[in-house]
């Protein structure tokens, strides 16, 4: 199957990066992609235009002779292929191309369509260029990120191609694919723009998204272990708080614990019956981690739907500069590359991710705290105390990596650093914001994965399979059927990473 790029939403994003998906170029788009290009052509004929005819930055009071125009594209590219870092995973590049596509078959590029055509074949070969997570200041957008890309897209530098790393000539000769040619202002586009930013931020929110649903699982079952009450997530106390994501957290929690015989009715304990004793044994309400979910994820829920509509927004803009306008016959220079709604949402949303880690890992540490459930023992631990420890060990890696999300929640769109002889003297650190959110994400599965295997013990110590909601049962046979329940101590470290992917993998229909 092939997806038609045009206007992207987030389901053909998810379906070309997590599936694979080949993407097929449409054809109005590309006839406008045409129709800029030979705007420009004639356009640019004897004007001083920036990019095209001067130097870069502020070298752009420099003009170039028209016997060089070329070789300055060339030149971008080339002196910009500086990052330096980890490798983006092929997943993330692919997702950086494809959001540089759907920028340029905006319209307002004034590129060849070579360009696009040569990507949408990356794409669809599964040719990665080297990406290195270190390089932008997202302001003149992510310029040395793409200039990699750019590198590749001239028969240059490197790319992963079926798992291996292999120059790209070597590739793309293989395959019978031609580096493009510059032709006016082509190095320029591919380099700037948010296209990196968006790539990484579009994924991010996909894992969020994901981990938002395993949070409410996982709080559901939590509830299921601790027989709770039910009025926590009722319509009748949420709908009194105005907040959308509040009401739409608590009714995700209703339908997963559909089919539960573990919750209790509030009614029947108190309210049917005069209550004598002093000492009330029963909870009168649990600890707010069990019961303020809607509350905690309420918040989490909305930010997540914010970060989607900008991602949607961005990925479907002209992120270039100058932009090209043929309708208005004119090209016009300003600020399109500059990436604070990026740098922004990304901030903002790995600050909901750290909230919903540190929510889960607060779950854990009550399921492990035998003082403070009087229903388990410690560490969900179901061997011989003392001799055996359980999960004692599993919670210092989700505590510690808990920590380190939050020192990383810290925002990074305020740390503006003028750079660039002064020429970039505000910029957005949108893409240093993008993957410290990936980061933060990654560590919310990693806790995520401990904390099912917290529930899914204690599920066992109680001998309650039976008992729970319909979803809750299908979750429980799921991750038993590759996380054994357990009383010996063995390492767990293989178990961790086979749950981190069993929660990236499996799609829950709450």
């Amino acid at each position: 199957m092939k997806i038609s790029v045009n206007e992207l939403n987030l389901e053909q994003v998810e379906a070309i990066l997590f599936r694979n998906e080949q993407i097929a170029l449409d054809k109005q788009a590309l006839e406008n992609v045409q129709a800029g290009f030979d705007f420009l052509k004639k356009f640019s004929d004897e004007k001083l235009i920036y990019g095209i005819n001067t130097g870069f930055g502020p070298m752009a009071q420099y003009r170039v002779s028209d016997e060089f125009r070329a070789q300055l594209q060339y030149n971008l590219i080339r002196s910009h292929s500086t990052g330096t870092g980890a490798l983006l995973p092929p997943m993330y590049v692919r997702a950086v191309m494809l959001a540089r596509i759907s920028t340029f078959l905006q319209g307002y590029s004034g590129i060849h369509p070579d360009v696009v055509n040569l990507l949408a074949e990356f794409i669809n070969n599964e040719i990665y260029p080297l990406i290195f997570e270190h390089g932008s200041v997202g302001a003149s957008g992510d310029l040395v990120q793409l200039a990699h890309i750019a590198l590749c897209m001239i028969g240059e530098g490197e790319v992963i191609y079926k798992g291996e790393r292999r120059p790209t000539k070597e590739v793309l000769d293989l395959l019978g694919l031609k580096p493009i040619k510059m032709h006016i202002r082509e190095g320029l586009s591919l380099a700037n723009g948010t296209s990196a930013m968006t790539g990484i931020g579009l994924i991010n929110l996909i894992y969020a998204k994901k981990l938002l649903a395993w949070g409410i699982a996982a709080s559901c079952m939590v509830n299921e272990i601790t027989a709770s009450f039910d009025d926590y997530f009722s319509v009748e106390i949420n709908k009194v708080k105005r907040h959308r994501g509040q009401q739409e957290v608590a009714a995700r929690m209703r339908k997963t614990l559909e089919g539960t015989k573990r919750l209790r009715k509030r009614e029947e304990f108190f309210y049917k019956r005069r209550t004598e004793e002093e000492y009330i044994r029963d909870k009168v309400q649990e600890y707010y981690s069990l019961r303020c979910v809607p509350q905690v994820l309420g918040p989490v829920s909305d930010e997540i739907d914010n970060a989607e509509k900008v991602l949607i927004d961005e990925v479907n803009s002209a992120s270039d500069n100058p932009i090209v306008d043929r309708f208005a016959q004119n090209v016009f220079h300003g600020g399109n590359f500059h990436g604070d709604y990026i740098s922004f949402e990304m901030d903002k949303l790995k600050i909901a991710v750290v909230k919903l880690t540190m929510l889960a890992e607060r779950q854990m540490n009550y399921l492990f705290h035998d003082r403070i459930n009087n229903i388990l023992p410690p560490f969900v631990n179901l061997g011989v105390k003392g001799l055996n420890y359980g999960l004692q060990a599993a919670q210092f890696t989700a505590t510690s990596t808990t920590a380190e999300s939050q020192t990383l929640s810290n925002p990074m769109c305020v740390h503006s650093i003028p750079n660039n002889n002064d020429n970039q003297d505000v910029v957005s650190m949108g893409t240093n914001s993008a993957q410290i959110a990936k980061t933060v994400i990654e560590n919310g599965f990693q806790v995520m994965s401990i904390h099912f295997m917290a529930i899914v013990q204690a599920i066992d110590c109680l001998k309650i399979q039976d008992e729970l909601s319909t979803l809750g049962k299908e979750i429980y046979s799921d991750i038993r059927s590759f996380f054994p329940v357990f009383v010996e101590d063995t390492p767990k470290y293989r178990e961790i990473e086979a749950m981190n992917i069993y929660l990236k993998n499996k799609k829950l229909a709450i």
